[in-house]
């Protein structure tokens, strides 16, 4: 009787059975992360614009504007905790790409009547409210 020795190692067999299973999985998975990625971005987009919201608020308060006025972003700075160095594009809208941001992060902040918005945000694709 003749023996016959095997060098220990996974079979071709094998390795494809594994591939495939962590292809499966990286297939159920990957649409699960950028879904996720989206969600996360408008979330922060929808806080920032809140945090817009509550500064131009407080600006028309301290000031004594009427609803109609339209603050600057320069004015509007103080109240978002950045201080006169700091800069309000460091609150910029997740959801555009760095090339279309302007002075106001991509924001339109508006009249103290209106609420400010962004041109990305779609309430209908989104469940959470704004306000």
């Amino acid at each position: 009787m003749k023996k016959t020795s095997r060098k220990p190692g996974f079979t071709l067999v094998e390795i494809m059975i594994v591939v495939a299973i962590i292809g499966l999985l990286a297939a159920i998975a990957i649409p699960n992360f950028v879904t996720a990625r989206k969600t996360s971005q408008t979330n922060a987009c929808i806080n920032n614009l809140r945090q817009l919201d509550g500064a131009k608020q407080q600006w028309a308060l301290e000031a004594g504007q009427l609803p109609g006025a339209t603050p600057t972003a320069a004015q509007l700075q103080v109240y978002l905790g950045r201080g006169t160095g700091g800069s309000l594009s460091n609150m910029a809208c997740p959801l555009l790409p760095t090339a279309y941001l302007g002075q106001s992060g991509g924001y339109n902040i508006n009249a103290v009547s209106n609420a400010p918005s962004c041109p990305q945000y779609d309430s209908t694709a989104h469940p959470a409210a704004l306000f």
